[in-house]
Order: C-alpha cells, then structure tokens, then sequence
C-alpha cells in the first residue's frame, strides 16, 4: 500500500535546494519518491505504508529548511509550528542575520533585528559588492593597454575615478536597498531596531538609540552577526597618520601616485593590482609570502604576475615605524625608507564583539575576539548563536548566509549543521587564485598518503586561444583510492573553475572519474579533466579534446 503527503517548504532559494530536500526525504525509510517544486515551495511524497507526518518535516529540517503539512498551511500553519511564539534577536544586519531573520520567521518565530551601523553589514556596502565593481573597472582599464591580440589598438585610458566611485555608490545603494531594506518591508514579523546593543544578562539586550533613548529587549535565542572591522597592527607611528584601510581606499576619490600596501592576503592583493591597474604604482609588503596559508606555488605565481605588471612585491618584511608629514608617508622596513603619497593597511580583519558584553555573560571567545561556535552555530551558552565574520568560521559571506540559515533552523528546534569540509574560495586577483578542499600539506597532516599533479595552463586549449597561459590548476588526491581530496587553480576566471572542483569533492569522486567526464570544449574548466588525466598519461601528447 502506497499514501500520499503533501509538505509546504520554506526557505528554498533555487532548484538545487529542491535537489535537497528531495533527497532529504528519500533519505527516509519507507519513502518510495519525492518531488520537490521550487517555484511552489511544495514537495509530494509517496511512501510504502503511513509514516508519521513529523518524521517527514525533521528530515527537511535536518537539510536546513522548513516543512510543514499542506492542510496546515492552508489553515494557518504558523500558529502550529514549532517555532510559533519564539522572539529571536539578531545582532547585527548583514547576511548571516538576514539568513537567520527570514528563516526564522518562515519558522513562525518573530524577529528583533538590532544594527549599530549600516543596514546590510560589510558584504554589500564596504567588501564584496564595491571591491568587485572596482576590481572590474580595473580589469578593463587594464585589457586596454595590455591585451594580447594583434591588429587590435592599444590605448591608455583615461580614468575619472571619481566617476568610477559614484557608479560603484550607486550600486551598492541599489543592491542595499532590494537586497536588505526590500526584504525588512517585505517580512512585517522582522522588527528593526536602530541602535548599539550589549547583553545585560543571558536573556535581556540593552540597546542605546542613535536619538540617546535606551531600550530593553528580551528574547529566547540571540544570534550575534556582527561582522568585523578591518585589524590594525601595533606598528610605531601607525595611529598618527592618515591610512587607508580597504573601507576608505573603495570609495577615494584620488587615485595615489604611489601607493604602500601593508598586507599579503586577500584585500591586500585584490586591492594593490586594482590600483596598478588604474595607474597608480604599488608596494606590497607582506609579512610572510602573498597568500602565505595556500599552497605556496599560488603564492609565488601570482607574485610572477604582479611583478609582470610592475608591481613590487616584499616579502617577509614588516615596518618598523610610518611617519607622515606633508602628505608624504615614509614606512621604515629596516634596510630601506619607502615613500608614497598614499598607505593601505589591509593586514586582516577583528571581529566587533568587544563591547557586546559577552564575557560578563559568559560567551566563550577566541583572543581576537571571535565567537567560538560549533557546526551548529551555537556558542558554548545554549540560547546564544554566532555567526559571520564575528566567529572562528571563514571570512566569507557565503559561509556566514548559510550559517545564519543553520542557527535559526537550530533555534527552531532543528537539527542543521554547516559543513566547511567543501568550501570553495576566490582571490579576484587576475590570474584568480581559487582553492577547494585540501592542498598537499593539510592532506598529508590530516594523514593521507597523497600524490598530486599539476598542470600548466599552456595545455589547456582555451587558454591558449585566449592567450593567457598565466597559471596552473592542480589536484591532489589520496595515493591508493585515487579519491579527489582537493584543487588549487591559478588562472584567469579561476573562479568559474573550482565550483566543478567542489561539486566532485562532494560527490566523492575519484581522479578518474573526472578525466572521464565530457567537458565542454573550448573552456577553462576544462582544465580539471586535463589535469586529472595527466594521474596516468602524458597530456601534450593528446590531441584536442582527447577523451
């Protein structure tokens, strides 16, 4: 005997969550078929003999979303659900709380969102959006005078980066205002409140307004999303000077006749080649080596390409003291005193817990500041929740959106967990670096006899149309399954790469596998069933697409 049961879903965002949770539900013992309409929200489930409608919904909310029965909802589901009733209160107004906020009222729960700052956190208004726009605009300046097609002019442009600021401005006013203000308009159970907020006991938030009034705001679970602010190192004289930080060097005006940058990491190289790139001449000076917690051939070979593009790069060198006076900043690195007219400080980012009051209610916090949590999103205070770059998760705002997705399907009673085991990662530099998984080095500490191969991008055929050849895409797997554990890629467009990467690190495959798939023929992901080929076979020696 066969039934039928009709679920409301909530929380779907795309067809591969509907992939989700119908697979959640075939998980299910006893369930013969599921199918799950995106557009809809709905799900039917065919199922060999009755099994109880609550298993069914805890196994969507395991996968990190909502279920409920049809019937339910038609009569007015949220006065049943589990999360009817419950207040949450959300620090914070970026994409970890607005994940966790809608969420949660898809959950029945009504939510208190409270922002010190500007709605939409650093995503939106002062990380990826503008940094993207100007990393662009650089980019074309740059294929004006640098590209490498024959018969086709090369010119110097003219850049008006004020110009460029206002567009970049507009944007981003734009993206806050239909990604974050639309969605508070459109969610009447998201109550938001203006204001800086400190815990004055486990269950009470004291809020002081922008107009002086404090206000009291109890709930029965926090998330804390606060993001970071840009860390600044204890170098002498550093304070007493005008330095940019990534926020100020976005949105400036002037374009820095010679610009120091302080910083081998992410916003430090994405930033220094943008500059380059627009005309200003760059110093790098990095601590230890560009990228220095990657695998170090990135590293190297985009330092070849920045010095390629005139850009100096100093490695293992920190100042000892930065003095400004005339509008000329002077940064002692010990053999040398460099000069320039402008210095970025992009040495890593402090999350904004200090004056949260978390240790007088006892929250656990790493040194930095970071909310220590577990896969679940929870702090070591059961009620309390982080999530974002305020936590001891990465610092990437698809990795704080999906916790804040986790925490509030957990407030809810779920059982959600967020798994870093496959989280891919983009430098916008160009070539991009883009990783996946587990490099030689982690591998082999986590215990694995692994082998790798690299390949070089001049055996990539759309490369070499395109050409660029710059780069390298590499993948390291265990030596006995042949199971792929990890891909590093340097390359133009390297991003658009590594999700296929990530996707055969999630299904589990192996080398093989993927020198078997059929890909697509002239493209740059190509690439991987390339370097996957060359586990068992000398690839200069195929022809196109050698399958």
């Amino acid at each position: 005997m066969t039934t039928h049961e009709e679920l409301t879903i909530t929380g779907m965002t795309c067809t591969h969550c509907a992939v989700t949770v119908e697979k959640a539900l075939r998980g299910v013992s006893g369930v013969r078929e599921a199918k799950v309409r995106f557009p809809e929200g709905t799900a039917l489930v065919v199922t060999t003999g009755a099994i109880p409608v609550d298993t069914l919904v805890s196994a969507v909310q395991r996968a990190g979303y909502g279920a409920a029965p049809m019937t339910t909802e038609a009569s007015g589901m949220a006065q049943s659900r589990e999360g009817s009733g419950l207040h949450v209160a959300v620090i914070g107004s970026g994409s970890a709380a607005f994940a966790c906020a809608i969420r949660a009222v898809e959950g029945g729960a009504r939510v208190t969102m409270i922002e010190a700052g500007t709605l939409g956190g650093t995503c939106v208004n002062v990380g990826c959006v503008p940094s993207k726009i100007f990393i662009r605009a650089a980019q074309m300046a740059h294929d004006q005078q640098a590209h490498p097609f024959l018969g086709l002019s090369h010119c110097q442009p003219v850049v008006d980066r004020a110009a460029l600021v206002v567009q970049q401005q507009d944007r981003v006013d734009e993206l806050r205002q239909g990604k974050y203000a639309h969605v508070l308009t459109a969610h009447p159970d998201i109550t938001f409140v203006e204001g800086r907020a400190a815990f004055t006991d486990l269950k009470t938030l004291l809020v002081h307004r922008p107009d002086g009034q404090t206000q009291q705001i109890g709930a029965d679970r926090f998330l804390v999303a606060v993001g970071a602010r840009p860390h600044v190192p204890p170098i002498m004289g550093l304070e007493k000077t005008p330095y940019w930080t990534s926020t100020e060097a976005l949105v400036a005006n002037d374009l820095p006749r010679h610009l120091i940058v302080l910083g081998g990491s992410v916003v430090a190289v994405e930033l220094a080649q943008a500059f380059r790139r627009l005309g200003s001449a760059v110093t790098i000076l990095a601590r230890s080596t560009l990228l220095s917690k990657d695998d170090p051939a990135l590293g190297a070979g985009l330092q070849a390409a920045f010095e390629a593009e005139g850009i100096r790069v100093l490695t293992h060198t920190v100042p000892t003291t930065v003095h400004y006076e005339e509008g000329t900043f002077a940064v002692d690195i010990g053999q040398e005193r460099l000069q320039g007219d402008r210095l970025l400080v992009a040495t890593g980012r402090t999350p904004n817990t200090n004056d949260l009051g978390l240790d007088e209610i006892g929250v656990k916090t790493k040194q930095t500041g970071a909310v220590i949590v577990d896969d679940q999103l929870r702090s070591n205070v059961a009620h309390i929740y982080a999530a974002g770059d305020c936590t001891t998760h990465p610092q990437f705002v698809y990795v704080a959106a999906a916790g804040g997705t986790r925490a509030a399907v957990n407030m809810l009673g779920g059982d959600a967990h967020l798994d870093l085991s496959v989280m891919p990662s983009v430098v916008f530099t160009d070539p991009q670096v883009a990783t996946v998984g587990l490099d030689e080095h982690s591998a082999e500490a986590q215990g694995f006899q692994v082998k790798s191969r690299t390949l070089a991008l001049e055996n990539v055929p759309r490369a070499l149309a395109n050409f660029n050849t710059r780069g390298f895409i590499k993948l390291v797997a265990e030596a006995g399954s042949g199971k792929l554990l990890g891909a590093q890629v340097l390359a133009a467009e390297g991003g658009e790469i590594i999700q296929a990467a990530a996707l055969a690190l999630r299904g589990g495959l192996a080398i093989q596998d993927l020198a078997d798939q059929l890909f697509p023929y002239l493209t740059m992901v190509e690439g991987l069933k390339l370097c996957a080929q060359t586990f068992t076979k000398d690839v200069s020696q195929l022809s196109c697409c050698a399958g």
